[in-house]
């Protein structure tokens, strides 16, 4: 993707633009963060089996991590105002045919179309801020549209609870229609800005990367059901290997490529991304198998776990803040970056005392803890990904680190689902033909325990043998869900020093009286 042009585009309306442009951009992170708490209710209300649910949530991530690219380089070439109100369009339309929705499977095309508009809206926000501002306006328009994109995320868990549990989980999606509805409203007030340098598309590189994350999320969704050792599984595996190396293969011989793949010999910048990818694991992965967790185990309603979240992602809505402030007073960015996920590995750690009768007081601690973690590393995660490369291939590297956060969040989504509804299956096969008969489905009852329906599981057995039967698929649950929070906790704790090592500045030539210049790190007041 080109750098976009960063001249102010003449005419505008700064404040109109960058309120718009917050209206479109805010319903991305809602799209990822408020519609897990959703999947229950979904769930139960047209039926569906965990594979399919799971798609609700990665047919939308997975398209907007595979497109949000291209999305930039059709925006460079065609105009920002253009793929703007295209996304703006498509996201509305993909809302009604969601809530009109007669099955799971329209819900998961429907949110498909979703994940492209959202590619669409952030890359064209994004150049449209850019060549909207200059300066410190710029900057300031920035710091907006990323306190934008945090609010979103953590109030997506909350506001999405309290719609689904008051009016339904249709309710949900009608809201983010019309934040989308009265961002088209301001369309006119955007002014229409290219890249006149744009070059062509690399589609050859798009497909390959698209069709590669889509088979390997197919594989682990596929794993629970199929077996992990199964044809089908290894076949997509083996697809998604075969389609990694083709891409590779394609972009080095691209003369504009998708992904410049030399970057990631930048020791600094494939740190940064390693982080990317513990940090989805210790916080996106969690914002789908907690709600089900406590709506399913813990009996909580839509609106309590909606509230329950609030105490992991309200963290979000200030430690940004935070982290801007400790760096810009000299504390390093890796420093930040390493306690901030370390702090997320002891939220998750912690998290394991959880059980079914656990109260709001005993869970505050380790998502407090976690949030605060979150909201820590997303105050500085953007800056340290750009300032780990030269400055004239930070465009490249911003696209490469935006993409790969998104497949990161995809991948992440569907492994912590496939590991709980395997590990719940373990859990509870031996024992649950004594409350369903011999011919009970242990893969059909593994799937709704870990998607928050036990009480579909439940209905389904003698009523003198409900209370038993609920009791032991809530400790399934929770036996499977505390293996999961441990493997988090190890994958984030292992990062965290590994990250803050490949962090380090390297250290500067010796100068000519041969002494060696102290190692100095880069800092965002600096960037």
């Amino acid at each position: 993707m080109t750098t976009p042009d960063t001249r102010p585009a003449a005419g505008t309306r700064p404040g109109l633009t960058l309120l718009v442009v917050c209206l479109g951009v805010l319903i991305v992170p809602l799209g990822v963060s408020g519609t897990p708490v959703a999947l229950p209710d979904i769930g139960r209300e047209l039926g569906g089996d965990l594979a399919s649910l799971q798609w609700v949530v990665n047919a939308y991530n997975v398209m907007a991590a595979s497109l949000m690219m291209v999305a930039g380089s059709l925006a460079d070439l065609i105009g920002r105002k253009k793929m703007f109100a295209f996304g703006t369009a498509l996201y509305a339309l993909s809302l009604v045919a969601t809530v009109l929705a007669p099955s799971v499977l329209v819900i998961d095309i429907a949110r498909g179309l979703a994940g492209v508009a959202a590619a669409a809206l952030m890359t064209s926000a994004t150049a449209i801020v850019a060549t909207s501002f200059d300066g410190a306006e710029r900057a300031k328009a920035f710091a907006v549209a990323g306190m934008t994109l945090g609010a979103g995320l953590a109030l997506g868990p909350t506001t999405s609870g309290l719609l689904a549990g008051a009016f339904g989980w249709e309710s949900v999606f009608y809201a983010h229609l019309a934040l989308v509805v009265l961002s088209m409203l301001g369309l006119p007030f955007l002014a229409e800005s290219r890249n006149p340098d744009a070059g062509r598309i690399d589609w050859p590189g798009t497909i390959t990367f698209s069709l590669a994350l889509v088979l390997f999320t197919l594989g682990i969704i596929q794993g629970p059901q199929s077996g992990w050792g199964s044809a089908t599984v290894l076949g997509l595996f083996a697809g998604s290997i075969v389609l990694v190396v083709v891409f590779a293969a394609v972009e080095r011989r691209q003369s504009a490529p998708m992904f410049d793949l030399s970057l990631f010999k930048e020791r600094r910048f494939l740190g940064v991304n390693l982080l990317n990818v513990a940090f989805s694991f210790g916080f996106i992965g969690l914002l789908l198998v907690l709600p089900a967790y406590l709506i399913g185990a813990n009996g909580a309603s839509s609106e309590g776990a909606g509230l329950i979240m609030l105490l992991l992602t309200g963290p979000v809505l200030f430690c940004p803040l935070i982290a801007g402030k400790l760096v810009a007073g000299g504390m390093q960015m890796r420093t930040v970056l390493g306690l901030g996920l370390l702090l997320i590995a002891a939220g998750c750690a912690l998290l394991t005392i959880v059980h079914p009768d656990i109260s709001v007081a005993g869970l505050a601690a380790p998502l407090l803890v976690s949030g605060v973690g979150v909201g820590l590393i997303m105050g500085v995660l953007d800056g340290a990904a750009v300032s780990t490369v030269p400055p004239e291939r930070a465009g490249m590297a911003a696209g490469m680190f935006n993409t790969i956060r998104l497949a990161s969040e995809a991948i992440a989504a569907v492994v912590m689902v496939a590991a709980l509804a395997s590990l719940v299956r373990s859990q509870i096969s031996d024992g649950l033909g004594r409350f369903l008969g011999q011919d009970a489905s242990a893969g059909r009852a593994s799937d709704q325990v870990a998607s928050g329906d036990t009480a579909s599981v439940v209905a389904d057995a003698p009523a003198k043998l409900r209370d038993s039967f609920l009791d032991f698929l809530s400790q399934g649950h929770t036996d499977a869900l505390r293996v999961v929070l441990w493997a988090s906790a190890a994958l984030c704790a292992v990062t965290a020093v590994v990250v803050h090592l490949m962090l380090a500045e390297k250290p500067a030539p010796a100068a000519a009286g041969g002494d060696v210049a102290a190692p100095r790190e880069r800092t965002l007041v600096e960037d």
